[in-house]
């Protein structure tokens, strides 16, 4: 693919008729002007996240998101060892499956099904030595075959996928990127970036996509972000019956993997530390709510 040409239409669809998108609200047509800032942070501050209910930025089109990341999946995929290890591809997409049946459950009973409309799940194990995984926008998730020894057992791995399912169901990936557009181009038009910045433009579609030398590798997460994952990732874990308690054990045993320069990649954007296991303590009682539901 054309990177460059790839990205024009991107653009075009945030410049020419610049739609921000705000959940439960009309389309807005925003002109880029020097006012445009102040137009979009009012609009994204009626847009929030499922369940923790905060308001956040998010300018990137749903359908953009969903298109690129289908196509960047699928070139991974094509570029990377599927495993072929029955046992553990089988868990893989048994834990995924049951996810996604707790997020979609979720949101259907609060009316937001139609925020997942255009989601075409998948969930694949590759062959890597790194003890990674993340999801992509619409639920395309792929879980290194290293970070098995790490989850141990069917609940392990359930806190893996459920963290990273939510990152993208809670619109992580478009809100860090919109966070990307405005803090490069805030307070020119983007329509101007585009024409005179274009290697900076497109280093913010590669990062935010993960199309660099390393697929996955994106832009960081915030502390809210991560913290906010791990919230969503205890309920869709327990609404698919697996026991949040199991989310203490796994960080406890990321954290004791954190030494020297050799740490798990999944730790380069998911610190682990006491202050995130104190945390996941206090949520779990809200978390075994859902659980006692779902059995």
């Amino acid at each position: 693919m054309d990177s460059t040409s790839s990205l024009v239409p991107f653009f075009l669809t945030l410049v020419l008729g610049l739609t921000v998108r705000a959940r439960h609200l009309p389309v807005f047509r925003v002109i880029p002007t020097a006012g445009t800032l102040a137009m979009i942070l009012f609009v994204a501050a009626c847009a929030t996240v499922p369940i923790t209910g905060r308001s956040q930025l998010d300018l990137v089109p749903a359908s953009t998101m969903l298109s690129m990341s289908d196509q960047q999946y699928n070139e991974f995929l094509s570029a990377n060892k599927l495993s072929t290890d029955r046992e553990n591809t089988a868990l893989v997409s048994r834990v995924g499956t049951r996810i996604q049946g707790a997020v979609e459950a979720y949101f259907r009973s609060k009316g937001l099904s139609k925020q997942l409309d255009g989601y075409g799940w998948q969930f694949n194990l590759i062959e890597s030595k790194e003890a990674n995984a993340w999801c992509m926008p619409g639920g395309r998730v792929v879980v290194y075959s290293g970070i098995l020894p790490v989850t141990r057992t069917e609940a392990g791995l359930a806190v893996v996928m459920a963290h990273e399912i939510a990152h993208a169901v809670a619109a992580h990936g478009s809100e860090r990127m919109s966070q990307e557009l405005i803090a490069q181009f805030g307070g020119m038009a983007l329509s101007e970036a585009i024409s005179s910045k274009p290697k900076e433009t497109q280093q913010i579609y590669m990062t935010a996509f993960g199309l660099g030398a390393q697929y996955g590798a994106l832009l960081p997460f915030s502390r809210v972000q991560e913290s906010e994952a791990d919230h969503l990732g205890l309920i869709f874990m327990a609404m698919a019956g697996y026991d949040p308690h199991e989310a203490l054990s796994f960080w406890k045993r990321m954290s004791q993997n954190n030494t020297g320069p050799s740490s798990p990649e999944f730790l380069s954007t998911h610190p682990s530390d006491a202050n995130r296991i104190a945390r996941i303590e206090q949520e779990i009682p809200e978390a075994m709510g859902y659980y006692q539901g779902s059995r």
